[in-house]
């Protein structure tokens, strides 16, 4: 109880603020931000859960100071403890209460160059051989602790290269001598990112060009005994690699003509453990990636296609592999995200290993010319994802992972209604490509979707939804539905359910109020939620079934 009343003072205090912190007519200003996530866990028989420690906190402030091209900043994290499903959090000691210091940077940054020194979070290319990055729904800050250096020369060349310590929450297993607990790997990281634009060279308006390239090393040293003990060459696939450093490179190509757009990375890395890898030896590794796309008046056409073969990277190769939080590059799922309850129900799950993964939309809108506020939205998207090698599969043949058809029209009739159906074919693989040792069964999905917006006036409105899944396999039929009801601009109040027709007769409510002011933001809610995965950005956490009270504050000034 102390813990919840602790929470619930600084949203106060948080929400009381509601400006920027200016120091002086012409001095600099600072920004705070606060975001706080706070679970009550409630015992449920109908779920079979039991919790011995019956809170969970996950909370984030941030301060900024900006002066003219000078910045500095701070973030810091409480996990009071860490919530149920942040594995990489609860499994280095955050399942008790911890306070920390989690990030800080200082920064000057001109029109042509920038300096920063502290934690880095930055993208190389589409992020095949780097990214850090922070995603609190996830549990994700793989930020790298040293420097960052930028600049630009006129609009033609622009480089940066950064150098590093990975921050990783990851255990490791006491393979590292002390290491565990520790905020950061043992590893470092470093490397450079060059951008090189040939259509200003040329002089051309028309024709948008660029060609860049990535260079990323990782080194680490390699242990032959772990943990005091001497396993011998052959028991680990460690053993296979020879060097500390693992080297890594792309090269691509960005295109912008006349409504066509085409992007191009190929990537490679030197021998390495993939993350979670079903071989279970060191190789090489190698991505393709391919985007084209067009767009005219209304309509809008794109696609792309991704190989990727033994890109699973790991911050660290004595942190776990393939848990969450030791990533070092970023391969998202090559599918459409999905916000619909039974849409989301059970999502893709990239396979760095092997896949080879295709995806397509189109748009298009047609709009009324006598009214703004009429108008039609059709989307259409395909996906499919297929096992790279024989070993991955019980059958030693390529097997789909895959395959989704989306279709969706968006209607808006008037002012005060707006509709959208939905239809979604889902099929995936229960192995997901992780070798033989698991059984490989298509599960086939059909999910009906209808929502309906109606405007009652300025300040009130009413959201509906009602789902449908139709599916002869997994846990059979689903139906969900939501209702919603706004008033402008401060007050939201919803209600949602997912019940199950099919094997476990189980239905997954949630209800409660959230409540805004300018940018403050705080929700509560109880309700009963499935285990599943949770997902951001195409990447996905897996998420244990709980009941409980939940309460979310967001805010900023």
């Amino acid at each position: 109880m102390k813990r919840i009343l602790l929470v619930l003072t600084a949203l106060v205090a948080a929400f009381t603020a509601s400006a920027q912190i200016q120091f002086g007519e012409k001095g600099g200003y600072m920004t705070i931000g606060l975001e706080s996530n706070n679970i009550l866990y409630v015992n449920d028989a109908k779920l079979g859960t039991t919790y011995p420690s019956k809170f969970g906190s996950n909370d984030y402030l941030k301060l900024d100071y900006v002066n003219g091209r000078f910045s500095v900043g701070v973030q810091g994290e409480a996990y009071l403890p860490a919530l149920q499903g942040y594995d990489d959090l609860r499994n280095n000691g955050f399942d008790k209460p911890k306070v920390m210091l989690a990030s800080k940077y200082i920064q000057w940054q001109d029109a042509n160059y920038s300096v920063m020194v502290g934690n880095v979070y930055d993208q190389f290319g589409n992020g095949l051989i780097f990214r850090s990055f922070e995603d609190r729904q996830l549990g994700i800050n793989n930020s790298i602790e040293g420097g960052r250096v930028t600049a630009t020369f006129g609009n033609i060349v622009s480089v940066k290269a950064l150098f590093g310590r990975p921050r990783l929450y990851s255990s490791a297993n006491g393979y590292s001598r002390g290491w565990i607990g520790s905020q950061y790997a043992r590893s470092t990281v470093g490397g450079a990112d060059l951008s090189v634009s040939l259509s200003d060279i040329i002089g051309s308006e028309e024709l948008m060009m660029s060609i860049e390239g990535s260079y990323v090393n990782r080194r680490e040293r390699l242990d032959r005994e772990l943990n005091g003990m001497n396993y011998g060459t052959d028991y680990f696939p460690y053993f296979e690699l020879t060097s500390p450093d693992l080297n890594m490179y792309s090269a691509r190509l960005n295109l912008d003509y006349k409504g066509f757009t085409l992007r191009g990375e190929y990537a490679g890395k030197g021998k390495d453990i993939s993350s979670g890898a079903v071989l279970g030896k060191a190789a090489k590794g190698s991505a393709v990636l391919a985007e084209l796309g067009y767009n005219v008046g209304g309509l809008s056409v794109s696609a792309q296609v991704r190989r990727l073969e033994m890109m699973g990277t790991s911050l660290s190769l004595y942190g776990n592999l393939g848990v969450m939080g030791n990533t070092l590059n970023y391969l998202p799922a090559l599918t459409r995200q999905h916000t619909y309850m039974l849409a989301a129900l059970n999502p893709c799950q990239m396979n760095a290993e092997g896949e080879l993964a295709v995806q397509a939309d189109i748009y298009y809108t047609l709009r009324s010319k006598q009214s703004r506020q009429r108008y039609w939205n059709f989307h259409a998207n395909y996906s499919t994802a297929y096992t790279l090698k024989a070993y991955q599969t019980a059958s030693g043949k390529r097997e789909l992972l895959w395959s989704d058809v989306n279709v969706d029209v968006e209607r808006q009739w008037n002012k005060q209604w707006k509709t959208t159906v939905m239809f979604s074919r889902q099929e995936w693989n229960t192995s997901h490509g992780q070798g033989p040792a698991l059984p490989s069964t298509t599960f086939a999905s059909n999910i009906f979707v209808g929502d309906v917006m109606y405007k009652i006036n300025k300040k009130f409105s009413l959201r509906m939804e009602a789902q449908y899944l139709l599916s002869n396999d997994y846990e059979g039929d689903w139906v969900a539905g939501l209702v919603e009801f706004n008033v402008a601009p401060h007050w939201s109040v919803f209600f949602s359910d997912m019940y199950n027709l099919g094997t476990t007769k189980t239905n997954y409510y949630n209800g409660g109020l959230s409540f805004t002011h300018n940018r403050t933001r705080v929700q509560v809610s109880y309700g009963r939620n499935r285990a599943g995965y949770v997902c951001s950005g195409g990447v996905c956490r897996y998420q244990p079934a709980y009941t409980g009270v939940n309460l979310m504050l967001t805010t900023s000034f």
